[in-house]
């Protein structure tokens, strides 16, 4: 699959590689990630079928060559953080399902993924220009996209869960 990237820091040793979401390691991240994100949506915690539901509802199986790419982030050989690529058109992709485990913010991770899967999106999937949504209560999220040079535009889809939209031109 290709795209990998090995960094060594003092919180211990990174690897970037891409997986298949259904992979077991790959499950237990995206399942991580909805149960924050949906928390966060509710300002409560989810429930184990509000998860289940939530995974049939927003499926990333498409995260695979030649529709997608899935990254998965290890410190030390243990999966920690997660990012998806998905193709939109022949020429676009968007960044879809970031999320790093709470004991590895700040760590730089989410710098790693991005920069990881803007590498598939431009030299496996062929991609001149990546896109992503979000929501207004994912400051975190909005901060990282604009540090890595994205800009807000209007919006490209209408999803429901969006109320910001950003994109990048890949060189």
């Amino acid at each position: 699959m290709g795209c990998v990237n090995v960094t060594a820091d003092h919180t211990g040793r990174w690897e970037t590689s891409p997986l298949a979401p259904g992979h077991p390691e790959a499950s237990a991240l995206l399942r991580q990630y909805f149960v924050e994100l949906v928390g966060r949506y509710y300002d409560r915690p989810v429930t184990g079928a509000e998860v289940d539901q939530v995974l049939l509802d927003e499926p990333s199986d498409d995260l695979v060559v030649p529709t997608g790419y899935f990254l998965v982030a290890r410190r030390d050989g243990v999966p920690l953080g997660c990012l998806g690529v998905r193709v939109l058109d022949p020429d676009t992709a968007e960044l879809t399902r970031m999320f790093v485990h709470a004991d590895a913010r700040g760590e730089g991770v989410a710098s790693r993924l991005v920069a990881a899967a803007e590498r598939a999106a431009r030299d496996v999937l062929g991609a001149r220009v990546i896109r992503l949504d979000t929501r207004k209560d994912l400051v975190e999220a909005r901060a990282l996209y604009i540090k890595h040079g994205y800009t807000e535009i209007p919006a490209y889809n209408d999803s429901p869960y969006a109320d910001h939209w950003f994109e990048k031109r890949l060189a």
